[in-house]
């Protein structure tokens, strides 16, 4: 039977007096089960608890005496000094002994892996997250089946294990991979896309196994789904893994996030330090998505534990979670500014910072705010920064951040996702509505769940309500102005098909792995052709098929010239009034004109002498 160690209760004078001795009783060392039995006779204790099996018992009191400290919550006090905290005010709340005395978790908040309460707490012995005593009693019970029937299958496999989490890691290339001409390796990159740029760049791995990961994080890696590398993730890791600083895109749902996190894994796995690695990214949905892929990676490895530090949560549980001894933080920059500037967290110990969609990250908006968490990170952290696009002007701010790096580049640079179709329509902005619903009753382009993007939220609202109207399709808005609460109401309805249309402004253009979505509408052309790009990606995530279909007119005319280098070249057949359109013809010639200019500036051997007898004339001139 799993009862509390120490519970408090409201008593009257009476209860309380007559409570007095038993408590006495127990400061001096009374066992568990004689603690809950006298606070059940003193009516202290208030719902019925069933019994469990003998094994149970054993295992919940080996490990409910010492859970206070534990859990990583100060030890409760009992008997008179129990007594003498609640009459003065209680410093530390009581950990809690039941999951029912827990409430749910928020989104976003760690989720107890026994009941999906929220996780409140940290288990020493497996740093997975949960509720109360109960739950990790019953947690620990779990692991301790299986682990009886792995010794049983592979009694060698956990010594092997358990000696290589104890030794440090150093990535070498495999005998396999080693194996192979320089001819070889080269053709595979061509085949798959693989562009590096950079000195000493490791080979690509073909395997996971080439890496030489701990048996834990394979099996995690497999669990998870991934049964072979993908190209960004070839090329990444081993490139992560030696410690190399790196500035790295790839195609929309090429698999990045896997990509980083393992080179963080193994970074900090050795640890001692924390936190030890920040990860960084734009926006709450995507930060909570890469929490919870890092927690399936890390899953069994020892002291692996993780924090969510995003606005839209209430700031205690995250700052009662940093007290925890976590290795990795998983935040938005807003958020972890606002931790620092209290003195919550120090990030002096940070080995390796990764700034996720960093073509956003480094613009104007947040650009100030990663560059002030990344001064309070001492200088010889090792920088991951990825995107699906790196404009010119994020290339040359890399190149002062990163010291050393790989560019590694898969694809063309910043061309849309090969596995999306493409359809450009020429569309007035009257006829867009009439336009949307054609293609939302079109039996052979509409695949549900539907995402049509729009540029403002007030649209989102209002072309949503007539969506449903006209349509009768179960649809609904997503923007900024949602509560956390209703974005991952929204997020989740999603993936379960709950909605058929979802009407969103760019929160749900980056980075989110929304797999069942295979029909994308761009109401309103993006402001630039990244934001396209990758709003376009979402219909094509891990490797799947999809269709984009956008909309463009003459409110978009600066972006024709643009939206034709990009787009003509995957195969899309673009409207007549776009190439035909006088606008597209004087940008080109423009940007014709300045690379001339250019090339004409440029010293080489060919116009050298010509650029010396200009010089001459000038000065003579003079």
């Amino acid at each position: 039977m799993f009862l509390p160690r120490s519970v408090k209760v409201k008593r009257t004078a009476d209860e309380d007096k007559s409570c007095t001795a038993k408590k006495n009783k127990l400061s001096s060392g009374g066992s568990l089960l004689e603690e809950a039995t006298e606070f059940q006779d003193c009516k202290s204790v208030g719902t019925e608890t069933s019994a469990s099996t003998d094994n149970s018992s054993e295992i919940i009191q080996e490990h409910a005496e010492p859970a206070a400290s534990d859990l990583g919550v100060a030890n409760i006090p009992s008997g008179k000094d129990s007594q003498s905290t609640e009459d003065g005010g209680s410093l530390e709340e009581p950990i809690k002994s039941f999951s029912k005395s827990q409430r749910w978790a928020e989104p976003g908040e760690p989720v107890c892996v026994v009941c999906g309460r929220y996780g409140e707490y940290i288990c020493d012995k497996t740093d997975e997250d949960v509720c109360s005593l109960e739950c990790k009693a019953k947690h620990l019970l779990q692991i301790q089946a299986k682990e009886k029937q792995l010794t049983s299958d592979q009694p060698t496999d956990s010594q092997a294990e358990a000696h290589l989490l104890n030794t440090p890691y150093f990535y070498k290339d495999h005998s396999f991979i080693l194996g192979l001409q320089d001819e070889q390796v080269e053709n595979l990159k061509l085949q798959l896309g693989i562009a590096v740029q950079g000195q000493q760049v490791p080979r690509p791995i073909v395997e996971f196994e080439h890496c030489g990961f701990p048996e834990t994080l394979n099996n995690n890696l497999k669990n998870s789904g991934y049964e072979v590398p993908t190209p960004i993730q070839m090329q990444m890791i081993p490139v992560g893994l030696l410690g190399r600083d790196i500035l790295a895109s790839a195609d929309t749902g090429s698999g990045k996030t896997a990509a980083f996190l393992l080179p963080v894994i193994m970074k900090v796995l050795k640890e001692t330090e924390t936190p030890s690695a920040v990860i960084l990214a734009p926006t709450r949905e995507l930060a909570i998505q890469i929490e919870r892929q890092a927690k399936e990676l890390m899953a069994g490895l020892p002291n692996m534990r993780t924090v969510l530090l995003v606005g839209g949560l209430p700031l205690p549980p995250q700052l009662h979670r940093l007290k925890q001894s976590v290795k990795v933080i998983i935040a938005t920059p807003g958020r972890l500014l606002e931790i620092l500037k209290q003195s919550s967290v120090q990030l002096h110990g940070i080995k390796i910072v990764v700034v996720d969609e960093v073509d956003t990250m480094l613009k104007m908006g947040f650009q100030q705010q990663v560059l002030d968490i990344l001064e309070d990170i001492s200088h010889d952290h090792q920088t991951i920064l990825v995107s699906a696009t790196i404009p010119v002007g994020i290339e040359h701010l890399a190149n002062q951040l990163l010291h050393n790096f790989v560019r590694i580049t898969i694809g063309e640079k910043n061309l849309p996702c090969s596995n999306v179709r493409q359809i450009i329509l020429w569309v007035e902005e009257p006829s867009k509505k009439k336009k949307l619903f054609e293609i939302l009753n079109d039996k052979k382009l509409f695949k549900p769940p539907v995402l049509v993007f729009v540029d403002c939220k007030l649209g989102a609202d209002l072309l949503s309500d007539a969506v449903h109207k006209i349509t009768g399709l179960q649809c609904t808005a997503m923007h900024s102005e949602k509560s956390q609460v209703e974005r991952t109401d929204i997020l989740q309805g999603l993936l379960q098909e709950k909605y058929e249309v979802i009407v969103s402004t760019g929160v749900l253009g980056r980075g989110l792995d929304l797999v069942n979505v295979r029909l994308v509408v761009n109401f309103d052309m993006p402001s630039s052709m990244d934001e396209y790009v990758h709003q376009v990606g979402r219909a094509g995530r891990l490797g799947h098929s999809g269709t984009a279909i956008t909309f463009i007119n003459n409110n978009s005319k600066k972006l024709f010239w643009d939206v034709v280098k990009r787009v003509k070249p995957t195969g899309t057949i673009l409207p007549p009034q776009l190439l035909n359109s006088p606008y597209l013809h004087d940008q080109k010639r423009r940007e014709q004109q300045r690379l001339k200019q250019f090339q004409n500036s440029l010293v080489t051997g060919d116009n050298i002498m010509d650029i010396v007898k200009k010089h001459n004339e000038n000065n003579s001139q003079r």
